[in-house]
């Protein structure tokens, strides 16, 4: 229950910086890739300022043993870049660019109740249970 509680907690901060910082409107994603016209710089302040909280993290955690809320920490151990890597990448690259959402801020955007950030959910969510199915069938 306990790690519940922190996942939710950290959703919750998370969904409420993306709201505050107008990164769940997809105009301002958009304007922020047309760096040819009406160029809007400030999802790079965003990013930027988000390297602060977690350059303090990844700090804090060289000093503890275990995270608060489970035995141990789940780091990828693997560092190679791989066919489904890239393409992974392409992909959420693709889609953000095309509609100016990406899952977390999609998510967030449910909040306002725009039927665009529920079609993309919904696609999103169509999409994981197609790979779903592909990825049982390929095993």
């Amino acid at each position: 229950m306990n790690r519940l509680i922190v996942a939710v907690l950290c959703g919750l901060l998370f969904g409420a910086g993306m709201v505050v910082s107008d990164m769940i409107n997809p105009a301002r994603v958009l304007a922020f890739l047309d760096v040819t016209g009406a160029w809007d710089p400030s999802l790079a302040f965003v990013m930027g300022g988000a390297l602060i909280p977690s350059a303090i993290a990844y700090l804090i955690r060289r000093r503890m043993e275990a995270p608060v809320a489970a035995d141990t920490f789940h780091v990828p151990e693997s560092r190679n870049i791989d066919t489904p890597l890239v393409g992974g990448a392409v992909l959420f690259g693709l889609g953000w660019g095309l509609v100016g959402l990406c899952p977390g801020p999609a998510l967030a955007a449910l909040t306002t109740g725009a039927w665009q950030a529920f079609v993309f959910v919904g696609a999103l969510v169509a999409g994981m249970a197609l790979f779903r199915l592909t990825l049982d069938r390929n095993a």
